[in-house]
C-alpha cells in the first residue's frame, strides 16, 4: 500500500511538471505581450483614423477647407453638408427603407440558396455533384455580358421597376458557393450526418438542425459578403429602375452628388443667382458626407457577424 501511495504521489508529481512546463510554454511575456498590444493598437488606429478624419471633412466650413485644406482640425465647423442632403426629405428616408428591405431580404435569399447549394455539391453522395461544380464554375469564366443580363431581367424575367431585380440578380454566387462548400467539406464530419440519418432524420432537417448550427462562421462570412454587396449595389438600380420610389440610398446620393457636381461646372449659364446658388454649394464636404451616411449603418452588421464568428468555431462535435 506504501509503495502503491508513492507511485500514485510520484506520478501526480510527473503530472503538474508538465502542467506546469506547458503553462510556461503556453505564456506570453510580460514584454512580447506589450509589444503585441502596441502593434495591434497602432494597426486598429490606421485603419480608423482614415475614417475619423472623413467625418472632420464632411463638418467642415465648405469656405474653410477651400482655403485652408484638409486638416484634423477645422479652422470652421459646419453641418451644411448633412443639411443639404437631408432637404431631400422623404426620398432619403425612403432610400434608406428600399435599401434595408433589400439588403435583408437579399441576404436571407442568398444565404439560403448558397447554403443549400454548397451543401449539396459538399456530399460525396450527391450523384451530379461534378456535373453542378461544373455549372457554377462556367460563369466564374465567362459571362454572358451586360446586354444579356438586361434582356434577362426585363423581357425574360420581367423585372423592371421592381424590388426583386435588385435581389435576384446578386443573390447567389460562384465564389461564395465554392467558398461554403469547401467549409462543409472540412468542417461537417461525415459522421455526424450519417449518425443523424440512422436516427431518421430527414435531409431538410439534417440541413437545417444540424448543419446550420456547425456552419454558422461559414455562414456568417457569406452573410457579410452579401450584406455589403447589397447594401452597396447602385448600379442594378441605375440598369431597372424607373421608378423614383423604388430607388436605394446609394444611388439616390450618387445623383444627389452628380447634381451638385454639374451646378459647380455649370453655373456660368445660370446668371447672377444660378452662381451665387452655386457657390455656397457644398461640393467637397457633400462627398464625404455622404461616404458617412452610407457606411455608419452597415458597420452596425459587423458585431453581428463577428459574435457568429467566434461562438460558431466551437459548435459541434462527433459524438463518440
Amino acid at each position: 500500500m506504501a509503495e502503491k501511495a508513492l507511485s500514485k504521489r510520484k506520478l501526480e508529481k510527473q503530472i503538474k511538471k508538465i502542467e506546469a512546463e506547458e503553462c510556461r510554454y503556453n505564456q506570453i511575456k510580460t514584454p512580447t505581450n506589450i509589444l503585441f498590444n502596441v502593434i495591434l493598437a497602432t494597426l486598429s488606429l490606421i485603419c480608423v483614423i482614415p475614417f475619423i478624419f472623413v467625418i472632420i471633412i464632411s463638418i467642415t466650413d465648405e469656405q474653410s477647407l477651400t482655403m485652408n485644406g484638409y486638416r484634423f482640425i477645422p479652422e470652421k465647423l459646419s453641418l451644411y453638408a448633412y443639411e443639404y442632403i437631408i432637404s431631400a426629405g422623404e426620398n432619403i428616408i425612403r432610400s434608406y427603407g428600399v435599401t434595408i428591405l433589400v439588403t435583408i431580404t437579399g441576404t436571407i435569399i442568398g444565404l439560403l440558396l448558397t447554403g443549400t447549394y454548397a451543401y449539396a455539391l459538399s456530399r460525396k453522395s450527391y450523384a451530379f455533384r461534378k456535373f453542378f461544380t461544373t455549372v457554377i464554375t462556367i460563369p466564374m469564366l465567362f459571362s454572358g455580358g451586360m446586354i444579356a443580363n438586361y434582356l434577362i431581367v426585363t423581357k425574360v424575367m420581367m423585372l423592371k421597376d421592381t424590388l426583386w431585380a435588385l435581389i435576384l440578380p446578386l443573390c447567389l454566387n460562384s465564389f461564395n458557393i465554392i467558398v461554403l462548400r469547401t467549409f462543409f467539406k472540412t468542417s461537417i464530419p461525415d459522421a455526424v450526418i450519417e449518425s443523424a440519418k440512422i436516427d431518421g432524420a430527414s435531409e431538410w432537417r439534417v440541413f437545417f438542425q444540424i448543419v446550420i448550427p456547425m456552419a454558422l462562421p461559414g455562414l456568417a462570412t457569406i452573410g457579410l459578403f452579401l450584406t455589403l454587396g447589397y447594401w452597396n449595389d447602385w448600379f442594378n438600380a441605375m440598369m431597372y429602375m424607373d421608378d423614383k420610389s423604388l430607388i436605394p440610398l446609394q444611388y439616390l446620393l450618387i445623383q444627389i452628388e452628380s447634381s451638385i457636381d454639374w451646378l459647380a461646372n455649370n453655373k456660368a449659364t445660370m446668371g447672377v443667382d444660378g452662381i451665387a446658388v452655386a457657390a455656397n454649394m457644398p461640393k467637397e464636404t457633400i462627398k464625404m458626407a455622404i461616404v458617412v451616411i452610407s457606411t455608419l449603418p452597415i458597420i452596425f452588421a459587423y458585431p453581428f457577424f463577428q459574435r457568429y464568428f467566434v461562438n460558431g468555431l466551437t459548435v459541434g462535435a462527433v459524438k463518440e
